[in-house]
């Protein structure tokens, strides 16, 4: 049985495993080209090929994304937690002078949507940070702000609220917001020994109605109605509705129904959609995690050969299942395939030094 302390650090590391996997085959929406290129069945890292999304990298390279997360978590260790001026700052100085605006002509490769439009309105524009913040749909702030679950997994609502206020800075939309704090409330609860099973939503739903999580709601406890002439209770305004806390409990219900079965599992991909969006994202990795709570490999490997956005589905999977493997659970292969490993290590163990 891992403890604390290991399961933050399987959370970390397997996300920049996952991250690292999709390397090479990220991005192919035809399946069939996909398995021309890597076979009919991914079992590790690999290179990308020329001309493709992070041409130049080598297998088990973390990529962009990867590099962002890695900051973050160094960030949080160096300043104590964090803080919105000095991330800004990190951002300026650390990040958007490796960038040039276009989508492949930064470190690691790809650069993101939220970080293009973020060089563009920062670099080109001159913008402050309150007016920088993109429409993107995708998960980028989520992904960002995995180390900052880990980091705050002991104060769930000083959790919710940091990564609320940092995702605004980048990204506009409320329901993105929603789905990225969701998903690392999610992420802390498994590292504090929480099954993801669907029990999972209604133990978030009560925190919700003792005013712990940002989240409004009407509905008593269990989803049923207000009783007549009751006034919702006061929140604190942030997301308009819970339901995005509702969702893993849904995704862990169908993992776990006989009569619900993805098989082969990589075709999560095809059921809950290949693009990059957010809301494809998450059932996909929420579904994964439940089904593979305990077998780290076969979950990250599933995402990955579903092929689409499955650098995001790897790297989500990966975070969830790690978090509840531990560390010490995930196969040695992956940990010694990683590049720079002893750097993504030492600020692993950094980060989760504190739990016990």
């Amino acid at each position: 049985m891992s403890n604390k302390r290991d399961r933050a650090k399987g959370a970390l590391m397997g996300a920049f495993i996952g991250e690292a996997l999709g390397v090479g085959p990220h991005w192919y929406y035809d399946l069939d080209e996909q398995r021309s290129e890597y076979g009919d069945w991914i079992n590790g890292y690999t290179k990308p090929k020329a001309d493709r999304y992070h041409d130049g990298l080598e297998p088990g390279e973390i990529s962009q994304q990867g590099w962002i997360i890695q900051l973050m978590a160094e960030f949080l260790v160096e300043n104590g937690g964090y803080d919105e001026t000095l991330f800004c700052k990190m951002i300026d100085d650390k990040i958007l002078p490796h960038l040039d605006g276009t989508p492949m002509g930064g470190k690691g490769g790809y650069t993101s949507q939220v970080m293009r439009h973020l060089f563009h309105t920062r670099v080109k524009l001159g913008l402050p940070w309150n007016q920088v913040a993109s429409t993107s749909d995708t998960s980028e702030s989520l992904e960002r702000n995995i180390p900052t679950a880990i980091y705050y997994a002991d104060d769930l609502k000083t959790l919710s609220n940091v990564i609320a206020e940092n995702t605004a800075l980048t990204q506009s939309d409320n329901v993105t917001g929603s789905l990225s704090v969701a998903f690392n409330l999610v992420l802390a609860m498994l590292i504090n020994g929480e099954p993801l099973d669907e029990s999972i939503s209604a133990k978030l739903m009560k925190k919700v109605h003792k005013g712990e999580l940002p989240f409004h709601a009407v509905t008593s406890s269990n989803l049923s109605a207000p009783q007549k002439g009751e006034k919702a209770k006061p929140n604190e305004g942030l997301f308009a509705s819970p339901d995005a806390l509702l969702s893993p409990g849904y995704m862990a219900k169908a993992a776990f129904d006989e009569d619900i079965r993805i098989e082969p599992a990589w075709k999560v991909s095809i059921v809950y959609g290949m693009p990059c969006a957010i809301y494809h994202m998450l059932p996909a990795a929420y579904y994964l995690g439940a089904r593979f709570a305990d077998d780290f490999e076969a979950g990250v490997l599933n995402a990955l050969n579903g092929g689409g956005q499955n650098q995001v589905r790897a790297m989500l999977t990966g975070a969830l299942i790690g978090a509840q493997v531990g560390f010490s659970n995930i196969p040695k292969r992956f940990v010694d395939g990683l590049k720079d490993k002893e750097r993504l290590l030492e600020i692993a163990d950094r980060l989760v030094e504190k739990y016990s």
